[in-house]
């Protein structure tokens, strides 16, 4: 507000100036991995990403490091786990993560037996070596819970200085397949004191096939931390549910926590993407941004259990952070290169977003992919580029009549001309972006009223109007 205020109280030839966005923009190309779910990354301080998944054969653990999120998806899979040929972890391997604590390397993990596959439990492997990959692992055991019941999914992580296990089972007192709970650690396979539940599914978008609340994951923010939950079936209806506490709360306490009345992450059929689910986070190469990692499926249709479809795949984007200091997942974002925001110079709250078709920059953009545009290669080719809306695939930003709007390719060489455009250093901020019209030089798209236009620019106020931030 005060950047707008002063924006509004400088003369034209002195526009204000926004701070360098503390988050730029990140580009990854989805998705990261085919035929991998339940996705774990984790960064580490050796300047590695190390990556492990449940395969479709559920039949071992596997690990996979980069120096970048988008290595990832080349690098060298190694199996560092096996199950037992007879048994308990002799069946169904699932969700592994891999953590980092104390020196040593964790891997939390659920299985089955070999006399009864739905038997699953949560177990644990300590890696002993800086490199986990050549680690040498040894059993640790079970986790050890309230009761001997269907339970996966664990996840470790520290707020405040304590350590906490959350994760998924079968209350056998309950009516559903899962409920969330959280404890206490005594060491990285034990927990302490009495579990508590934090949440169970009731509510119709976490029933839907299956009555489920599972793959819990932990992100905090600020002074507030968010777990992020899977529910309902692991078809087109698995989605995103979040619960939400005070990082000082008691968060073995249920009563710490609230849950969101809706997902706030699901399937979009506009960018092909269907049930989109049991995340994990982790952090951009400059450290700077959040960054979701999930899986889903590319399409719809599933013949038979979705259990036996393998085509689940490692996806990951940007996590974005409202006002409010609460995440916005935005949509599961199309395939190929990831989109991006672009912030306004001298109103550094407002986007550019499209309302109707035509574009604006405006704060508090919702939905989040209504400010999300994917810059690819330009429709007219020779070094151009073109912005294409996330959420409207095949849309882009384009100039008719001067003015800016968000339309859909009609494949006319006209459309790809005036949907192109040369990327320059920003006008007011080299660190910035600003974009010159491929069919009339000297034009950029610069806001006047709030609007984009593409036009001649003559003073500081016209550059700063026509400089934007990618983030």
């Amino acid at each position: 507000m005060l950047v707008a205020l002063a924006a509004c109280l400088v003369g034209p030839g002195s526009p204000a100036q926004a701070a360098v966005p503390d988050s730029p923009a990140v580009t990854y190309t989805n998705p990261i991995a085919e035929k991998r779910a339940d996705p774990h990354i984790f960064k580490h301080t050796d300047g590695y990403y190390y990556f492990t998944a449940t395969v479709p054969e559920y039949d071992r653990i596997v690990l996979r490091r980069a120096t970048t999120i988008q290595g990832l998806s080349t690098a060298a899979e190694v199996t560092i786990w096996t199950k037992h040929t007879s048994g308990a972890m002799g069946a169904h391997i699932w969700a592994p993560e891999i953590h980092f604590i104390d020196g040593k390397w964790y891997v939390y993990f659920a299985a089955g037996s070999t006399s009864d596959v739905w038997a699953i439990r949560m177990y644990v492997l300590e890696g002993t070596g800086a490199n986990p990959l050549t680690a040498t692992w040894a059993e640790k055991g079970q986790i050890k819970t309230t009761w001997e019941s269907f339970s996966l999914d664990a996840t470790t992580f520290v707020v405040n200085g304590v350590r906490y296990l959350a994760w998924a089972q079968r209350n056998p007192s309950e009516n559903n397949n899962t409920s969330l709970f959280i404890a206490k650690m005594s060491n990285p396979w034990t927990i302490s004191g009495t579990p508590a539940e934090l949440s169970q599914p009731t509510l119709s978008w976490e029933t839907v096939g299956y009555k489920v609340n599972e793959g819990p994951a932990l992100i905090q923010h600020g002074s507030k931390v968010f777990m992020t939950y899977s529910a309902s079936a692991t078809d087109a209806n698995y989605c995103l549910g979040m619960l939400t506490a005070s990082a000082t709360a008691d968060l073995t306490n249920p009563a710490s926590w609230t849950k969101s009345s809706t997902p706030v992450f699901q399937t979009s059929a506009a960018t092909s993407q269907y049930g989109p689910g049991h995340n994990s986070f982790t952090v951009s190469e400059d450290g700077k941004s959040d960054i979701l990692v999930y899986h889903d499926r590319s399409y719809k249709d599933i013949t038979g259990d979705p259990l036996n479809d393998p085509n689940r795949r490692t996806r990951v984007q940007k996590v974005y952070w409202k006002s409010d200091g609460t995440p916005d997942f935005g949509i599961p974002v199309a395939d190929g290169v990831s989109p991006q925001r672009l912030s306004s110079y001298n109103f550094a709250d407002r986007f550019i977003r499209h309302w109707e078709y035509r574009a604006r920059i405006e704060a508090n953009v919702s939905p989040l992919a209504d400010s999300q545009f994917r810059v690819v290669t330009g429709l007219a080719g020779t070094g151009t580029v073109s912005l294409e809306s996330a959420n409207f695939p095949g849309y882009f930003l384009r100039h008719r009549n001067f003015e800016v709007w968000v339309e859909k390719n009609d494949g006319t060489s006209a459309f790809a001309s005036s949907a192109s455009f040369y990327r320059r250093a920003g006008l007011a901020d080299s660190a910035g972006v600003s974009y010159e019209s491929y069919t009339y030089a000297g034009r950029y798209v610069r806001h006047y009223n709030y609007l984009l236009h593409v036009q001649a620019l003559s003073t500081s106020t016209d550059r700063a109007d026509a400089t934007f931030y990618a983030q």
